[in-house]
């Protein structure tokens, strides 16, 4: 397959202006300002100037489904393929969190390879929200070294009464696993930290930063805008070098609102490629009694991530100030090296937003997913 789009505005994600780009089966070949011409057969897609970026990354997505707080019958089911794709995800991490028993490291990988044979990029890491964490080969640093699919190790709870309650030094050595693996592996090789609402926050992190000789990078949190408190925490570890995790959901008064956090971290003097979104999609989003019984539940899906894009483009926000958020930066904590960028050698992930800024065609590995708003590819049981 060979694909120009051309006539298309760039952000690469810094803005590039009109270019024309060619896709050969799931790699960018040329990108320029001179509309290239082949003698072979190819399809071109006209983008009239349209804004045309980089696949989204998200980063964090319980792809085997998540739930189960209120009983077996609200365990959500997997999500299906059109769910990401339709959102502009072209790649997703998976992860389990509260159910790390009925559901393990073998059905997610299961479903990382179902997803990639659908056409789309998928990964995944090892363990849960508890200890010990589940594994597949029997530790966490042998999972991400000899299983291809498994980049790091997450999302283990800290500061949440669903948590383990890990101690520093249970911490310390899960870290110093994922670090390892990291070194023989050229992988991601992290620790994914859920963030819950406990009064502790992030002092475990801040502790094993000043205790041990792990890498900052090694630790990076979710969720770190459900509490106004842990946000400006957060920020500081992120000066520190830690990747920090914007949710895409709801936090009512005690947090800050995902677009609202996102301008705040721009607006400072933060490093600005240590900060991602994800959606925590197919997860599901709980509100606790004080006592810890459920309050009410809803679930998260890819779409809530793209919302906040669309939130901020119509603010009038500069797309190329946020959208590394969405691509790049998540793709430099995964070590995704052809991910996140349009550039030549990076896989064909394209979004192609219409005249009102809105998606209306989606490219994920060289094949459309989307196009013209309509979903023309689907999972095996859509």
């Amino acid at each position: 397959m060979i694909t120009i789009i051309k006539n298309a505005d760039v952000y690469a994600p810094e803005h590039l202006g009109l270019q024309h780009i060619l896709i050969a089966e799931n790699k960018i070949v040329y990108i320029g300002d001179t509309l290239p011409e082949l003698n072979l057969e190819h399809t071109t897609v006209d983008a009239e100037g349209c804004v045309v970026m980089p696949g989204f990354i998200d980063g964090h997505t319980h792809i085997t489904g998540g739930g189960g707080e209120a009983g077996f019958s609200t365990r959500v089911p997997p999500v299906p393929l059109s769910k990401f794709t339709r959102a502009g995800v072209t790649t997703a991490v998976g992860l389990l969190g509260t159910d790390d028993l009925t559901r393990n490291t073998e059905s997610l990988v299961a479903q990382v390879y179902a997803l990639r044979e659908e056409g789309f990029s998928a990964y995944c890491y090892t363990g849960g929200y508890h200890l010990p964490p589940t594994t597949l080969t029997g530790s966490v640093r042998s999972d991400i070294v000899f299983i291809e699919p498994i980049i790091g190790v997450g999302e283990l709870a800290i500061s949440d009464h669903r948590s383990s309650q890990p101690t520093l030094n249970e911490l310390l050595k899960i870290a110093s696993e994922a670090h390892v693996a990291r070194l023989m592996t050229g992988k991601a090789g992290m620790l994914h930290l859920h963030l819950g609402d406990g009064e502790r926050g992030l002092s475990i992190i801040r502790e094993a930063l000043e205790t041990a000789e792990i890498p900052p990078r090694t630790y990076n949190p979710t969720h770190i805008n459900r509490q106004r408190s842990l946000f400006e925490e957060a920020c500081e570890l992120a000066k520190r070098g830690c990747w920090v995790d914007v949710t895409a959901f709801e936090t009512g008064d005690v947090g800050f609102e995902p677009g609202e956090a996102l301008l705040r971290y721009m607006q400072q003097d933060l490093p600005q490629d240590k900060l991602t979104i994800s959606s925590d999609g197919g997860g599901c989003l709980p509100d606790f009694h004080a006592d810890g019984s459920l309050k009410k539940m809803d679930f998260a899906e890819s779409q809530s991530m793209t919302n906040i894009f669309y939130e901020l483009v119509d603010d009038g926000q500069a797309i190329e100030t946020f959208l590394p958020f969405f691509t790049k930066n998540v793709a430099q904590l995964m070590n995704f090296h052809r991910k996140g960028r349009i550039e030549k050698g990076a896989d064909a992930d394209i979004i192609i937003l219409n005249k009102q800024n809105r998606i209306e065609h989606v490219m994920a590995m060289g094949h459309w997913h989307v196009k013209y708003n309509q979903q023309i590819k689907k999972g095996t049981f859509e």
